[in-house]
Order: C-alpha cells, then structure tokens, then sequence
C-alpha cells in the first residue's frame, strides 16, 4: 500500500460524492495525535462550488494548473492551541499530528482507487480568508483529491514527472544516536 501510492497531478474532471469525501476524512479521524486531542481539521470546495474558485486561487499559480481539474480541494488546518487536563498553551506538536491524519487520508483515498496530491504550493494568507481561518489555527497545507486522469493532458513540463517519485535510502534517513558526523 505505502509502495504503490504517489502524488499525481493528472487529474480526471470528475465529480466526487460528499459520502466518498467524508469516507476518506474518516481515515483521519483515526490518526494518532497528542493526548488525542486532534488539532486536525479539514476545510473543503468540491470542483464547481461556491468556494471553489477561492480555494483554487489560494493555490500557487503552478498548482493551479493541474489542480484545476481534481474534484475536491482540501485545506489542512492545525489548531495550535493544546487544551488539555485543564490547562491551555501552545502546542508542540499540531503540525506533527495534522500530517499523521493527512497520511491516513492518502492511504484511505488510494484504497479506494481516488488519488491524492499534497501540497505546501499554497499562499497562505489567501488560504486563510479563504477557509475563514479562526484565531490559533494555522493552514498547514493544501490536498488535491479526485480520480486519476491523462498525463497527456498536463502541460509538457509536468507530464515527464507524472510518475511515481524514488525515495532516499534509508541510510540516508535512520541514524543510530545521532547524525553522522
């Protein structure tokens, strides 16, 4: 499962169901958090709805492209305010969390033959007006979701990486005590 799914950009302009949105957030509500207080949430525009062209436009014009045509876009917001036993303070680890529930998202999404596009290509600012950001919450990141389309209907420069991406070797990326020197 964790080798066969990717990050496309080709999308199909295909409709998605608000019961098959909410299957693929189920996922995340299972995710592990700290003290399982969950400072993930997701704020959405399905392809064509009133928000729609607001959530598009708070993505970098280089995703706009592509993101255009996937059937839902997702923005994933963290509370950065930990409430816990009693007692209110920052929260160490929001985004940390947040990433856990958007994997969970991915592998749920890709179980289901739908694909899913992560993406940090996002200007905030519009991001935040456009989700209607409430004070100690942060924009984490953007997620294309819908169903997989042509690569030959990405412009040139984009279909050559429309292919599953290698990944770092894992001597590059587990140290035992610490980093080499």
């Amino acid at each position: 499962m964790f080798l066969d799914r990717w990050s496309p950009r080709a999308f199909a302009r295909k409709p998605i169901g608000e019961e098959t949105l909410k299957t693929v957030v189920e996922a995340a509500r299972w995710a592990p958090s700290s003290m399982n207080y969950q400072p993930w949430r997701f704020v959405y525009a399905l392809n064509g709805d009133a928000h729609w062209e607001a959530f598009l436009a708070a993505l970098v014009p280089g995703n706009q492209l592509w993101a255009a045509n996937a059937s839902a876009l997702i923005f994933v917001v963290s509370d950065t305010i930990l409430e816990a036993y009693g007692k209110r303070g920052p929260s160490h680890s929001h985004s940390f969390d947040s990433g856990a529930a958007w994997m969970a998202m991915a592998l749920q999404a890709h179980s289901m033959g739908l694909i899913t596009h992560g993406m940090t290509g996002v200007d905030f600012d519009a991001a935040a007006k456009a989700v209607n950001l409430p004070e100690d919450f942060r924009v984490e990141a953007a997620i294309a979701l819908g169903y997989q389309g042509d690569a030959t209907d990405l412009p040139e420069p984009l279909r050559a990486r429309e292919v599953p991406s290698d990944r770092r070797p894992i001597s590059k990326t587990l140290f035992a005590g610490a980093f080499p020197g």
